[in-house]
């Protein structure tokens, strides 16, 4: 009995030793990917502020273009670019250091042509706005702000990709630098433009921009500089090799977020057709932002999730995979908790920071309680999409989407928005179905998915596209 009870104690201690060993090394990847994702996405929501105390017409229609025109761009674009997090991750956690420079390359070509695609969206605002139906001065207002962000497009190209190269290989500290340093500088240049030069929507926009690309600046410096010799090593033809495949797994990455990311565009749209559409759209953009915002910390346990899954699938451990995701799922269920309960109880104030229109800001408060339910729900769906982006199941998990948001979801919000007459508030509450039936269905695939499987086709895909290292050109050749 007392042999017993010491091997208990000491499975006890293993265990406990195991979680706090796995917290260290997924919060190291977590911490720093956090803080660059809630910068780099707070730039955007800084202007947004600045631009809600400018004018009213021009908040609504940057709301529109955040909520609609940049969701649509970075879901396309932050999709393709998974597929560079999936290959990465795998390869790092494979040993096949130089194919992460190789593959980084790829997704550049493939990311730069989609970008250019998608740019007629931003030049032609006005006329698609008005194409949808939305309010004329509102659409009118679009058109003009709208072409600030073509900068902004190609900045999404080079700095989503740049980021999941580094945070495959554990860099993470140097993202999180980079987008905190850039935060900071948006911070300075949009007081300066916005409050003393006093240039309004063209000050915001330039601060924008120069804040953005100067991550964009910072990242190429480091990988070109020397600071990544194991993974960079040199520009290389071999990027235009075997494309079709990265193309094909960039494309299931691309669905699988936009079907993601314009489901709440889908409703801010369907906002613009209530009576008061100016506030209607205001309030419930601004409130998708925060909202958004907070799952840009989310996303760093999706990052976490991901790295940690493609890594260990790399190497063949589908066990510790699987442990990891249980560690980074009770860390994160920890913070979601914690921000569902301030936010349920100082949810009224947030809306005095964001505009200084009553009638928004009463619209706002009004969603309070369902935005704090939203923190609770973002706590726990990032890390199981993240799961499934570190096993090249992207696929799969677009066929979710678009079932439980598409025909869940958005009819549901629809309803209740229209037809039982709740307008903004039934419309978020179809967004929080359609999100927990997407929480739902992907806890049971992931615990269904057999993890052995999944290893043997990651083994077989980098085998598959493995090229021998190249020697490095003379311009690169200190790296």
């Amino acid at each position: 009995m007392d042999d017993n009870v010491e091997q208990k104690l000491s499975e006890t201690s293993n265990l406990k030793g195991r979680i706090w060993s796995e917290t260290k090394l997924v919060w190291r990847i977590i911490f720093p990917s956090m803080f660059a994702r809630v910068s780099a996405y707070g730039i955007p929501v800084v202007t947004q502020i600045y631009i809600g105390h400018i004018s009213e017409v021009d908040l609504a229609a940057y709301g529109l273009i955040q909520s609609v025109l940049l969701l649509f761009v970075n879901g396309v674009l932050l999709g393709m670019s998974s597929a560079t997090e999936t290959l990465c991750g795998q390869a790092f956690g494979a040993g096949q250091y130089h194919m992460l420079g190789i593959y980084l390359q790829r997704s550049w070509i493939v990311d730069i042509v989609t970008a250019t695609i998608l740019l007629p969206a931003f030049i032609f605002a006005t006329p698609l706005f008005r194409l949808l139906g939305e309010d004329d001065d509102v659409a009118v207002a679009a058109g003009e702000i709208s072409l600030w962000f073509i900068p902004f497009l190609y900045y999404f190209v080079f700095s989503l990709t740049a980021q999941m190269y580094l945070q495959a290989q554990l860099k993470n500290s140097i993202v999180g630098w980079l987008c905190c340093g850039s935060f900071a500088l948006h911070l300075l240049l949009s007081w300066i433009m916005v409050s003393v030069l006093e240039l309004g929507v063209p000050g915001a926009m330039i601060a924008l921009n120069i804040s953005g690309w100067s991550t964009v600046i910072g990242a190429f410096i480091y990988i070109f500089g020397g600071w990544c010799p194991q993974t960079w090593k040199g520009f290389t033809k071999a990027a235009f090799a075997d494309l079709i495949p990265v193309i094909k797994l960039s494309i299931s990455s691309g669905v699988m977020l936009c079907l993601e990311l314009w489901y709440s565009a889908i409703l801010v749209l369907l906002a613009g057709y209530m009576q008061n559409a100016t506030v209607a759209i205001s309030a419930f953009s601004l409130c998708i932002s925060i909202n958004s915002w907070e799952f840009m910390i989310c996303l760093g346990f999706l990052t976490g999730a991901c790295v940690r899954v493609s890594n260990e699938l790399g190497r063949g451990n589908a066990k510790a995979a699987m442990f990891s995701v249980k560690v980074i799922v009770s860390n994160s269920l920890a913070i979601g908790i914690l921000f569902w309960a301030l936010f349920l109880a100082f949810g009224d104030e947030i809306s005095k920071l964001f505009t200084s229109n009553e009638e928004v800001a009463e619209a706002m408060s009004g969603l309070s309680i369902l935005l704090a339910f939203s923190f609770l729900l973002n706590s726990v769906q990032p890390v199981l999409i993240g799961v499934a982006i570190g096993a090249g199941l992207q696929s799969v998990v677009a066929i979710v989407n678009v079932c439980c948001y598409y025909l869940i979801g958005i009819p549901i919000g629809a309803l209740l928005g229209y037809v039982a007459g709740l307008e903004i508030k039934g419309l978020w509450v179809g967004l929080l179905c359609g999100v927990l039936a997407q929480t739902l269905v992907l806890s049971f695939l992931t615990w269904r998915t057999n993890w052995e499987e999944q290893v043997n086709k990651a083994s077989k895909r980098l085998d598959r596209w493995l090229l021998e290292p190249e020697e490095p050109t003379e311009s690169v050749s200190h790296a």
